[in-house]
């Protein structure tokens, strides 16, 4: 394997409460699949996992050196846990296509959050 890509990304959890407090479900349609959303919904606080899912997402598109574009969309990107805990990243639709034209077979992602901050690194590997 050969790394072909990396993607960072730092978010404050109090601009995802802000923005959650305005829209709401509307807002977590947007970011999260339904699995990720009945997987926040385990959590007292569902910020800090759902501000770690949106810097997963943002990385991932910076591994795949899209941004937000064309017919990208967040649920493109699902990150759930494995049976150990690690974060496994499944793409759909036009990610997975760009993902597919760099080479990209499989992206290594780490999340970490505190109650202030969330951040993401992931990186796109080819077989």
């Amino acid at each position: 394997m050969a790394v072909v890509s990396h993607g960072l990304d730092l978010i404050e959890c109090a601009r995802i409460a802000r923005v959650f407090g305005e829209h709401g479900p509307r807002f977590l349609d947007r970011i999260l699949t339904p699995a990720e959303q009945e997987r926040a919904k385990q959590f007292k606080d569902p910020i800090p996992f759902i501000a770690g899912r949106f810097a997963a997402k943002e990385a991932i598109l910076k591994v795949v050196g899209t941004g937000w574009r064309g017919q990208i969309a967040w649920t493109d990107m699902e990150v759930l846990p494995d049976s150990l805990g690690r974060p496994v990243v499944t793409l759909t639709g036009e990610t997975a296509r760009q993902a597919e034209r760099l080479g990209i077979h499989r992206i290594l992602l780490s999340i970490t959050h505190t109650d202030a901050m969330a951040a993401a690194s992931a990186i796109g590997l080819s077989d």
